[in-house]
């Protein structure tokens, strides 16, 4: 315990100086420290008078430490009544001193001419993990800064220290990191799986509502359209001036409690609930797009254009009320405060930007599909058309 103690100690000082961690949260445990009253029964002087090491047991745990004799009892309740010395004879070293003990013929020996009493240093709290003594050394990182970057940061700092001798660890001691950037580390190894699992079966929905590659790739780039969004809206959280002005005497930053958002756990569940709803514009837009094409084929190639324009033109309500309502059920979860608020927050804002940029797809969809459909025209306006051939060419004299 005193070389984990040790080793805290010269950890906590290194942490103090680090630039990214708070310096006042930092603060190691003392696990020694406590002070304990230890007897240690002297066996020579046992032997000397006679008496045996159970007897001396016996007096202490009876004047000292008490015995339970009895209990009571007081309806449902019991109590356990202990006998021993009263705490005017037992709450300092010399008055345990003098207690006595009875040698094998009738003397009183003082407890202090049997064993030695004395005051030590013992520990306040045991831990342990895995079989091994752990301590705990607690600091927090500083509000600029990711949970992620300042513990990293913080372990090359101390390996370098340990490299370049400044921080000696006792034999059999080492460190590791726990808390929020253990939990962050987890999170972080399973959304490496999430992630690709969730964009794969949006893919697959999307391709078995539209029996096309194509048109689902089409409607699958409002996802992209969409992350960007979202990394906008994070960037302009951390902007001093956004939203800086005041409507009805209230400043917008405070009841948006606007303010640098790091990339977190909550984040990234904020993108993958905006993947799942930033595909609806072009769901829809693309429905309509394919119910169109199919009245039948077009003759020219500004009749497609007009097929897409009209098509276009009459689904922008439909996306407009689609991004509407989803923008306005966010906002009760931004301009919520309370527990849980620094949690959803972080969740919606990628949301929110994400859906507020993904109208860009009104344009994008149709845009794509129209030029694929032109494609497909020109195809096959060129594979129906029927080479000719080529004449004979002579020469001939005109003289």
């Amino acid at each position: 315990l005193q070389s984990l103690a040790d080793a805290s100690l010269a950890i906590e000082a290194m942490l103090r100086e680090h630039p990214m961690v708070n310096h006042d949260s930092v603060n190691a445990d003392r696990p020694v420290g406590k002070p304990y009253i230890e007897i240690h029964p002297d066996r020579h002087a046992l032997a000397r008078y006679g008496i045996t090491m159970v007897q001396v047991q016996n007096v202490i745990e009876v004047a000292i430490g008490g015995r339970p004799i009895t209990q009571t009892v007081e309806g449902r309740e019991r109590y356990p009544v202990r006998v021993r010395y009263p705490r005017e004879l037992r709450d300092t070293p010399d008055r345990m001193a003098e207690v006595f003990v009875t040698a094998a013929d009738g003397t009183q020996i003082p407890l202090g001419e049997l064993a030695h009493i004395r005051y030590v240093r013992g520990p306040q709290v045991i831990r342990s993990e895995d079989t091994y003594l752990v301590n705990y050394v607690m600091f927090d990182r500083l509000q600029e800064h990711a949970e992620v970057d300042v513990v990293e940061s913080v372990q090359v700092q101390l390996h370098d220290a340990i490299d370049r001798g400044l921080l000696v660890l006792p034999e059999g001691v080492s460190f590791g990191f726990a808390g929020s950037y253990e939990n962050a580390i987890r999170a972080e190894d399973r959304l490496k799986i999430l992630l690709p699992v969730v964009l794969l079966t949006i893919f697959m929905l999307l391709y078995l509502q539209f029996r096309s590659a194509l048109t689902t790739l089409m409607v699958f780039t409002g996802i992209a359209v969409s992350l960007a969004g979202g990394f906008m809206m994070l960037w302009m959280y951390g902007q001093p001036s956004f939203l800086n002005f005041e409507i009805l005497g209230s400043n917008l930053r405070g009841v948006f409690q606007l303010g640098p958002i790091n990339l977190s756990v909550a984040v990234w569940v904020g993108f993958i609930a905006l993947f799942g709803i930033a595909t609806d514009d072009g769901v829809v837009m693309a429905t309509y797009l394919k119910q169109r094409f199919d009245e039948g084929p077009c003759e020219s190639i500004d009749e497609v254009r007009a097929r897409v324009i009209d098509a276009g033109c009459r689904r922008v309500r439909p996306c407009l009320m689609t991004t509407a309502t989803t923008i306005l059920a966010l906002l009760p979860i931004l301009t919520s405060y309370g527990t849980g608020a620094d949690v959803m927050i972080p969740m919606a804002v990628p949301a929110l930007g994400g859906m507020s940029i993904a109208l860009i797809t009104l344009f994008i969809v149709p845009l794509l599909y129209s030029s694929v459909e032109e494609t497909r025209f020109r195809a096959q306006a060129f594979s129906s058309t029927t080479p000719t051939q080529t004449p004979t060419t002579g020469f001939t004299d005109e003289n």
